[in-house]
């Protein structure tokens, strides 16, 4: 059994982070835009997809991860951080939009997600639902509703592939019955998050234009060159300010 007091194999952390509270998002560049939010920053390792860094909001102490593409390493990344202490996790990631309502910049803060992805069935059959926690939920709004960011809350789906031959297909399927959007991740933080006891939620950045082409979008925000980029600030505030917000209330 591996002993949970020394480094996790693959996040390559131990309890000595000492942070109840891991913002994750899924590029390990974005690191760098979230290290300006925080004081006191100290990098701490990169291995495979999972780059961390730690620092303080508001005199929270907050873990900064990355967990790459898929459900697969988010699952993985859920279960090593819960073995060093982490008990509430926010998804910070980018989504293509089904509705023609939300715009790119816009949040989306999920309250449920359509388990279309492999990695959340190996944990529980389907039907268990991934849903957030509703405080750290609630936090997320209240912290977006002050800010006055442009936001949406509502459900997503999570798939595995962006390049399947009936994409627009399924899309059109979810969109009328009200699914907000798209990622890879959150389901498989939801569904494991909510059997592991761990609180979480989902922010959502939308990247790609209602009806417009995934690829070119996606590559336009990697290379920070369109209105997407306010989206992620905002995320990453109303994130922290969930933190905060949560930190409060447990004392």
């Amino acid at each position: 059994m591996f002993d949970v007091s020394e480094l996790q194999p693959h996040i390559r952390l131990s309890k000595e982070v000492n942070s109840k509270y891991a913002i994750m998002p899924g590029d390990p560049a974005r690191l760098d835009r979230i290290a300006p939010f925080l004081e006191d920053v100290q990098e701490l390792t990169f291995n495979r997809e999972y780059r961390s860094l730690v620092g303080t909001y508001k005199g929270v102490r907050i873990l900064a991860i990355s967990t790459g593409m898929g459900g697969a390493s988010v699952a993985i990344g859920i279960e090593e951080l819960k073995n060093i202490g982490v008990e509430a996790m926010i998804r910070i990631g980018s989504c293509g939009t089904i509705q023609p309502q939300i715009k790119v910049g816009d949040i989306i803060i999920v309250n449920g997600a359509v388990r279309d992805d492999g990695a959340s069935q190996t944990y529980v059959n389907l039907k268990f639902p991934a849903v957030p926690d509703t405080d750290l939920t609630n936090y997320c709004i209240e912290a977006a509703r002050e800010q006055n960011f442009p936001n949406h809350v509502g459900i997503c789906r999570s798939h595995d592939s962006f390049y399947i031959d009936n994409e627009d297909e399924i899309n059109a399927f979810w969109a009328k019955r009200g699914v907000l959007g798209s990622d890879m991740e959150t389901a498989t933080l939801l569904t494991v998050g909510r059997l592991r006891g761990i609180k979480t939620a989902s922010i959502l950045n939308n990247v790609v234009p209602y009806e417009g082409d995934t690829l070119d979008s996606i590559g336009d925000y990697a290379s920070g060159e369109d209105a997407s980029m306010i989206g992620e600030k905002n995320e990453i505030i109303t994130a922290l300010e969930a933190f905060v917000k949560l930190d409060k209330a447990s004392k």
